[in-house]
């Protein structure tokens, strides 16, 4: 099966239905584990976006959130978000089939910050001087919540054995 090909017909049946134009296909030995188009316009969820849709699927089929062993192919170039929760899944591979550069023209996207030519950008600056209205609200007893953690933990990880 041509994977990339099915991750384009996904994504193609989603603009059909009202959907955006993005889908995600995870593969593992060689067969689909799971697949998802982008349901932010379906749902209402600025975050069901396909990769974190298919991530969170196949991590429940598995019963692990670890998606090591997979390859996962996307229609365009992770957004950060996405990019984010891959780097978490750790799949052996991405395999992205357009880049922002090559669908920016064709794309338009209606968010108060957001603009594809000045998005990816914000996350390289300092939380003060981004876009998005951000203020740093220092509190001790939330730093409390991570040495409760460590203290119920032993201070070791709570995944006893993390795959290759």
């Amino acid at each position: 099966m041509d994977f990339a090909q099915h991750t384009i017909d996904l994504a193609n049946g989603n603009v059909e239905n009202g959907g955006r134009p993005f889908a995600t296909v995870i593969v593992k030995d060689g067969e689909i584990l799971c697949e998802s188009p982008n349901l932010v316009e379906q749902t209402g969820d600025p975050t069901a976006h396909a990769e974190v849709v298919a991530i969170r699927q196949a991590c429940a089929m598995l019963g692990t959130e670890h998606l090591v062993g997979t390859t996962i192919y996307v229609l365009a170039e992770p957004c950060p978000m996405c990019l984010g929760a891959l780097y978490y899944c750790s799949p052996d591979r991405v395999v992205f089939l357009t880049t922002r550069d090559q669908y920016e023209d064709y794309y338009v996207d209606d968010r108060k910050y957001f603009e594809l030519s000045t998005f990816y950008g914000e996350f390289g600056k300092s939380w003060d001087e981004r876009r998005l209205p951000m203020e740093y609200d220092q509190r001790d007893a939330a730093v409390e919540v991570y040495r409760h953690w460590n203290e119920c933990n032993d201070g070791e990880r709570r995944a006893v054995e993390v795959p290759e």
